[in-house]
């Protein structure tokens, strides 16, 4: 039996989380460097594969993310993201049986269905095993999942499918990740008391978590429709550059599957895991004198982001390509643990998870709801004039979004400030 009590647990906790979370990006964006064997088997052009890789899981992942935060907040986070591991492997799995469209549309919606009981009450049981001063370092940590799931995605499918084929690389992820669940299961459990009230509205609203009350709450803070929407048009751009980008690479560069899978696993891992976790050691530090570097950290970096992306994107060379899309690798997804942490200090404590997953209902509409399908639809407005190239300068385009995720997060700084709830010690 393992023993919750103990220093460590709560190490054990984050780390089980952690895996967790990369199999969710695992099984997320293997579609990515699946998308010119999948295209070409079942005939789908740009715009309708950047639909399947977006708005079908976008709408079903940020809308039910909501009702299942509120579910863990009443009957326990760790049950919530088990069964929603399972969910979602499950239909990962499925998509290798897809002979058309609308049958990988569809299952690639019931992947959205799972994941959506997955993010927000993880980072809930964050913040309840982790006090403020390590909190954003914790979650830069959970968010590692991000570019470990995006890098063992891109070269598990890139072997799998050039070994055996496109199909078996659904099956295999989808499988391992069901395996997983009972685990998580045994091993990570809620804490066992919740953290006290530290407001009079969490006294009230102590008695029941109600998404009209996380919401009332919330919409009346600035903060939180700056942050929201900064984070919304980073991923925007993010998740449809990691859609479309190794097809990018294999089109510009005439890279096999396992080429571009070793280009992207090797800047994913290099560059994403340290810029995530850099971003919550920082915002530590630095937020303990001002709380408006939550959002201050992540603004500076979508700056740095945009013209290394475009960058990478246009030069011929593939070496140069690797160095200069290293830095937005590392920086792009910065804002995790800053922004994540600031949004969970703009409501009580007991609605931590229905507060994230209403910060990730807006960051997933804007982000995954638009960004892959964006691109590829602008890809097949521009192929009359850009020709193989018009999926690159859709990329280029979308890379953009990241300097108006720059401006609004500066102008969130104040309205952190003001909007903040603190704990008590």
């Amino acid at each position: 039996m393992i023993d919750r009590e103990r220093p460590g647990y709560p190490r054990l906790v984050l780390a089980m989380l952690l895996l967790v979370y990369a199999f969710n990006f695992l099984d997320r964006q293997i579609l990515g460097i699946l998308a010119k064997p999948i295209q070409a088997e079942l005939n789908l052009n740009d715009a309708q594969f950047g639909l399947i890789g977006g708005p079908p899981f976008a709408i079903l992942y940020s809308v039910l993310g909501v009702p299942f935060a509120l579910l863990a907040d009443r009957v326990g986070k760790a049950r919530v993201i088990a069964a929603a591991l399972i969910v979602w492997s499950g239909f990962t799995a499925l998509c290798g049986l897809a002979g058309g469209f609308w049958s990988l549309f569809a299952y690639r919606m019931g992947v959205g269905v799972g994941e959506a009981g997955g993010v927000a009450p993880s980072y809930a049981l964050i913040a309840d095993y982790y006090p403020i001063e390590r909190r954003a370092r914790a979650l830069g940590i959970y968010s590692m999942g991000i570019p470990i799931g995006l890098a063992v995605g891109v070269l598990a499918g890139a072997y799998i499918a050039t070994l055996v084929n496109w199909r078996v690389a659904f099956f295999t992820v989808g499988i391992a990740g069901i395996v997983i669940a009972p685990f998580f299961l045994w091993i990570v459990h809620d804490r066992a008391k919740p953290p006290v009230p530290v407001a009079p509205v969490a006294a009230s609203a102590a008695q029941r978590v109600t998404l009209w009350t996380v919401f009332s709450i919330l919409a009346a803070k600035p903060a939180f429709w700056l942050m929201a929407f900064a984070a919304g048009c980073s991923s925007l751009a993010g998740y449809g550059l990691a859609l479309w980008v190794p097809k990018i690479l294999m089109t510009r560069f005439d890279w096999s599957l396992i080429t571009a899978g070793q280009f992207m696993g090797s800047l994913l891992l290099t560059g994403g895991a340290g810029g995530v976790f850099l971003g919550g050691v920082l915002a530590d530090r630095l937020g303990r004198a001002d709380r408006g570097w939550y959002p201050r950290l992540p603004a500076i970096a979508w700056l740095i982001t945009a013209p290394t992306f475009m960058l990478g994107l246009i030069t011929p060379s593939p070496v140069i390509a690797w160095f200069c899309l290293l830095i937005p690798n590392a920086l792009n997804i910065l804002w995790l643990g800053p922004l994540n942490t600031a949004v969970q200090h703009l409501a009580p404590p007991q609605m931590r998870a229905s507060a994230s997953a209403t910060f990730l209902l807006i960051n997933n509409l804007v982000g995954l709801g638009v960004g892959p399908w964006l691109l590829g639809t602008m890809s097949v407005a521009l192929k009359a004039q850009y020709g193989a190239d018009s999926l690159r300068y859709a990329a280029i385009i979308g890379a953009g979004f990241y300097l108006v995720a720059a401006v609004l997060g500066v102008l969130a700084v104040r309205a952190v400030r003001r909007g903040w709830i603190e704990e008590a010690v």
